[in-house]
């Protein structure tokens, strides 16, 4: 199978179709009409048909891009999606308890996460698989929290990569606080937050930029605004499109085609820049789609129709790139196929890791709830040890 098709691939039912129990109807969205000339900007540095579009103000922050690196983004996502789909798989299983599928966000997360430093510090929601992939993070030990083996399964100081976060909006404030920190500090780095076009309606992202903004931290708010926030459109969130809510705050917003990797690195190195120069926040919108569902629990079906689905497959990130590649002579079919062979390598490892994980550690809940010991945390131990040692008692008998 050809992982540029793994969308297409996805079952869903026909327009005409019913989901869910009876009565259910599925709405279609429908899109204001605007007047002229306030179609929100776009920042766009590849076409769906990969085509290099130039832009006097971003090319710049790309122009040293190597074929080699052209390669090495296609590669980062074509794996980003080939571990995506597997976790998928493995839900459906039974081997994950839950699972928050990125399929179609593979160029905003890969784009921005190729723009960072290693100094930087990244702030992620729960369905950031490809920056995890940028960061080094390996892609098992993403799975262990939605196996419930563990409570995040890497060291977020080790590769500057916090854990995922499940409270919608909460790592906004956490970013935008560790961004004041490190200016405190006199620390040339930046910090960026991922968010999703439903967080952008919670009050702590809100807080965010409050703060960010009167205490010029450098941090850069990613929103990825993937269309739905679940159920609910993005029009039914925002009466402005989500980048120009940066304004009324007092900082920059750009609108990206979040299915454009080269845009996306393009628009968060400029940021980041910013950021480091002591310029101050700055939001920046990755315009694009999820392709599959809000999470393996959701049912996208009962929401929106296959005909928006579609529209956004002909705009698929890694097919676009890889035009550019084939067009570009920088890449040939021995380098696909190479590719090919890695992902499914991949595939696999992920499964057999994944069913070779130990059961968690009973305990360790009780561990590192506080930097010191605790005397209510060593009696709520002591009542968990003789619970569970009841449960050998009524064996023994």
């Amino acid at each position: 199978m050809t992982v540029e098709s793994t969308a297409a691939r996805t079952p869903r039912r026909s327009a005409g179709s019913k989901a869910g129990t009876t009565g259910t109807k599925r709405t279609t969205r429908t899109t204001a009409k605007k007047d002229a000339g306030t179609e929100p900007q776009l920042v766009q540095l590849l076409t769906p048909e990969g085509k290099r579009v130039k832009n006097a103000e971003y090319d710049k922050y790309v122009a040293g891009v190597t074929p080699d690196e052209f390669r090495g983004l296609y590669r980062d996502m074509v794996l980003t999606r080939r571990f995506d789909a597997e976790a998928t798989s493995l839900q459906r299983q039974g081997e994950l308890g839950l699972w928050a599928s990125l399929l179609g966000q593979e160029a905003a997360q890969i784009g921005s996460g190729r723009a960072l430093r290693d100094d930087d510090y990244v702030f992620p929601t729960y369905r950031e698989h490809g920056v995890a992939w940028c960061r080094g993070v390996d892609p098992t030990n993403l799975l262990g929290m939605f196996r419930g083996v563990n409570n995040g399964g890497w060291d977020p100081n080790g590769n500057n990569f916090q854990l995922y976060t499940i409270v919608i909006g909460s790592q906004t404030l956490h970013a935008t606080g560790y961004a004041m920190g490190i200016a405190k500090d006199g620390a040339d780095s930046a910090v960026i937050a991922y968010f999703g076009d439903g967080a952008s309606s919670q009050g702590d992202v809100a807080e965010s930029f409050t703060f960010s903004a009167v205490y010029n931290a450098p941090v850069v708010f990613f929103c990825q605004n993937n269309q739905w926030a679940i159920s609910e459109p993005t029009e039914k969130q925002s009466r402005v499109p989500i980048y120009q809510r940066a304004q009324g705050f007092g900082f920059p917003g750009v609108r990206v085609d979040g299915n454009d990797v080269l845009g996306c690195l393009a628009v968060t190195r400029w940021a980041l820049e910013r950021a480091r120069a002591g310029e101050g926040p700055t939001l920046v919108e990755a315009f694009t789609y999820r392709m599959g569902a809000h999470t393996t629990s959701d049912d996208p079906t009962r929401y929106r129709g296959d005909e928006e689905r579609q529209a956004w497959e002909a705009k698929d990130p890694i097919l676009r790139l890889r035009r550019y590649l084939e067009a570009s002579n920088h890449a040939d079919e021995g380098f696909f196929a190479e590719l090919e062979a890695e992902s499914e390598a991949l595939g696999k490892r992920v499964r057999e890791a994944v069913r070779a994980m130990p059961d968690p550690d009973h305990f360790a809940i009780f561990e590192n709830v506080y930097a010191d010991g605790h005397a209510l945390v060593d009696e709520e131990r002591a009542q968990f040890a003789a619970y569970q040692a009841s449960f050998a008692d009524e064996g023994g008998n």
